[in-house]
């Protein structure tokens, strides 16, 4: 409804603005594409954003200070001199943007260039010469406070620091190593000696390197980390820059809308669609080629079984073309352009396979589905009684065809099947999950409640709409429980402050959720264009609405607050909307009018039951003190530059991960199955097993849901007794 609402709105300020199209045969240059992009995503802006703010000299600073903080963020390139030379623009650029004036951007853009060129020989130069790791000196690691270089000699010594910071790392791991190297040699060496048998001994003999060999060795990690870092700078062309740029300008409207480039657009896109059309790999650059780093399950490259992770492609050629494509040296996205493709079209792949072969290899590309997006479903017995987990990584949805797989149809399906298992409680599990689709988070809403009301979403001129299940019929009556964290967003959020207002889940999870309450809609920005030469301008994802609870209140800021408040590693860390710089405020709207669950005879026994039992739960107790100390570790700015002090810390560290290994360690009595449809499924697809299997031994370790099984346990003993007193 929204997104059709949206599309409506947008076509009406086109029609009423022929004269605001913008024609651009006349322009030919990056430069002018790049006004006409300012130009139009300013004016995209000021018709669709939901709470415009002024352009004005507070803009334009916070721009100044974001974007050369996203250029050099550990400020090892741009020099106290550059930045006062900046500064000049720094209440200027709202008048820059207003005029289509790129030369705030240019000025920064060009000498971040020259800086990074000029870095390139300090790197090359410190790293030539051994580390000093007995000197007694410290690295300030609070980039954001510490002040630019003044002069070349102090650059080139904050990048000495740097350096040495980095190779010290690797050198106390492989002098970590060399000791148990060490040690475990000794052990051998000892049973040798009893065993009186020489042989042995050669055959286990291991080399023990010299610590100036470990130094050197510890240089060249690091010297390979920076070119690798370099080549990928090196491979940004401008306009990846300047979408950076754009992204910092329209970030300033609030944090979640964004310029999305033409290849960012369709990633965009893949990740909520959770499909897209190729061979169905996953590759990665690794200096001058290109590796395959994954085969998705169930992908055409997968089924043809002639390809296998770590082979490395040479050459692509289409299927009508007669030439192969030399992608060594090529953008690692320019060659994902050539590998993938439409439905049933072929393409030729010359490997370098792991044993050293060249082969040339057919590939017929498909729809390949990413697993890992899609909704999952595992069962549990517990005293008898079946119980059902979904995991939901996002709400995900075709942006083309709604009708098309989405996660509403999804769980839907699931729970049907759960159903057939006589499963008699469900959890859903939202952690972690940023959101999605508004659309299938009313219609999974409407799977647990008769009708009415699930979300209200107020648009920049105040029209308040409220989104409402009209659907009378009850997919699942029995037992809910969600569960959330601080990573569980947006969408997560609607549909557990539904079930929350309705009294028909019980929420577990951190204190409170991450507090996105803003709708976002993708506007394409080729629609706006007429008898352009630029090609694809790609989109603006903007905030067009703010949504709220049927309570009224909003999870803007505020998120939703779990029932059942566990300790998490998150519990201390600053995550979340509040810790944006520029978030839209909470407030509250009148309730929409709604009836809650009367499926549980007393839902606040049976939270307070859970609460007695995490207040005692020795596992939850150990993740609240190993919080506390990720916090401790995440505060620390100094640290040492010598190696006997950096080992002394590192040993107390160790010592104090010890007692966090228990965490590991941790394993319920549940044991987690698949379904009957997905168990025939991996007879045929031994991946799906492999996945399936991991995630069933993670579920036995996971105390969140061994809870939830727990509560689902109470809630049915309470309905069950519930419903037997109603009958009577």
């Amino acid at each position: 409804m929204m997104k059709k609402n949206f599309i409506i709105a947008l076509v009406t300020v086109l029609l009423a603005a022929t004269s605001c199209s913008f024609t651009t045969k006349n322009f030919d240059a990056d430069t002018d594409k790049d006004k006409v992009l300012i130009e139009l995503i300013t004016y995209v802006l000021q018709q669709g954003h939901f709470d415009l703010r002024e352009m004005d000299d507070e803009f334009s600073e916070n721009i100044f200070n974001e974007f050369i903080e996203t250029l050099d963020p550990l400020k090892r390139h741009f020099m106290q001199s550059d930045y006062d030379e900046f500064a000049k623009f720094k209440y200027e650029i709202d008048d820059q943007i207003k005029n289509k004036d790129l030369s705030f951007f240019d000025l920064v853009y060009n000498r971040h260039l020259a800086r990074v060129a000029d870095s390139e020989k300090f790197y090359q130069e410190i790293l030539d010469s051994p580390f000093d790791f007995s000197v007694q000196e410290s690295i300030n690691t609070d980039y954001e406070n510490i002040a630019y270089a003044s002069n070349k000699k102090e650059l080139k010594e904050r990048w000495r620091k740097q350096l040495k910071f980095n190779a010290l790392g690797v050198f106390y791991d492989k002098y970590e190593t060399q000791m148990e190297k060490t040690e475990k040699q000794e052990n051998k060496d000892e049973l040798v000696e009893k065993a009186d048998s020489e042989k042995v001994s050669k055959e286990e003999q291991v080399e023990i390197k010299s610590i100036e060999e470990l130094e050197i060795e510890a240089r060249e990690a690091t010297l390979e980390s920076l070119q690798t870092y370099f080549e990928n700078s090196k491979e940004l062309e401008r306009k990846d820059w300047f979408g950076m740029y754009i992204n910092t300008v329209v970030s300033q409207f609030d944090p979640h809308t964004n310029y999305l480039a033409p290849r960012d657009k369709e990633r965009f896109d893949v990740s909520m669609s959770g499909k897209l059309e190729g061979i169905g790999a996953r590759l990665q650059k690794e200096s001058d080629h290109v590796k395959i780093m994954e085969l998705i399950s169930g992908g055409p490259a997968w089924r043809g079984n002639e390809v296998e992770v770590g082979d490395i492609i040479q050459k692509v050629r289409q299927e009508d073309e007669e030439e192969a494509v030399n992608i060594g040296s090529m953008r690692l996205d320019y060659a994902v352009d050539l590998i993938k493709g439409p439905k049933g079209t072929k393409v030729y792949l010359t490997l370098k396979k792991v044993d050293g072969t060249i082969e040339e290899v057919v590939i017929t590309r498909d729809v390949v589905e990413i697993d890992e997006t899609y909704a999952k479903t595992s069962m549990v017995k517990k005293n008898g009684v079946n119980y059902g987990v979904i995991n939901l990584p996002k709400f995900y949805f075709d942006m083309e065809d709604y009708n098309q797989r989405n996660a509403a149809s999804d769980v839907k399906k699931e729970i049907l099947r759960l159903k057939e298992s006589d499963a008699e409680g469900l959890v859903i599990d939202l952690r972690s999950n940023g959101g999605g689709s508004l659309t299938t988070v009313v219609d999974i809403a409407g799977l647990f409640i008769e009708k009415g009301p699930i979300v209200q979403v107020k648009d920049k001129d105040q029209n308040r709409e409220v989104l409402k299940d009209r659907d009378p019929s009850i997919i699942w009556d029995k037992p809910l429980v969600i569960l959330v964290n601080e990573l569980s967003a947006s969408a997560s959020e609607i549909l557990a402050a539904a079930m929350q207002d309705y009294e028909r889940a019980i929420i577990i999870g951190s204190k409170r959720t991450y507090g996105k309450g803003t709708v976002q809609n993708v506007s394409d920005l080729n629609r706006w264009m007429r008898q352009s030469s630029f090609g694809d301008m790609g989109a603006l994802k903007l905030t067009t609405q703010k949504f709220y609870r049927i309570n009224g209140g909003s999870t803007q800021l505020k998120g939703v607050e779990s029932d059942v408040v566990v300790a998490d590693r998150y519990s201390y860390i600053d995550i979340g909307e509040r810790d944006y710089e520029n978030p839209m405020p909470w407030d509250q709207i009148e309730p929409a009018n709604y009836i809650k669950w009367d499926g549980y005879k007393d839902i606040s026994k049976v939270v307070e039951s859970s609460k007695e039992r995490m207040a005692q739960n020795e596992q939850l107790a150990l993740i609240d003190k190993n919080a506390k100390w990720i916090k401790e570790q995440r505060d620390i700015d100094i640290y040492t530059l010598n190696f006997e002090e950096y080992k002394s810390e590192n040993i107390e560290i160790e010592e104090m991960s010890k007692t966090f290994k228990k965490l590991n360690d941790y394993i319920s009595e549940l044991d987690f199955v698949s379904l009957p449809y997905e168990e025939e499924l991996i007879v045929k697809d031994s991946v799906l097993g492999e996945k399936r299997e991991r995630w069933h031994k993670n579920l036995k370790k996971d105390v969140y849901v061994e809870e939830a099984i727990y509560v689902l346990e109470d809630l049915r003993k309470q309905t069950k007794a519930y419903k037997l007193a109603d009958a009577k």
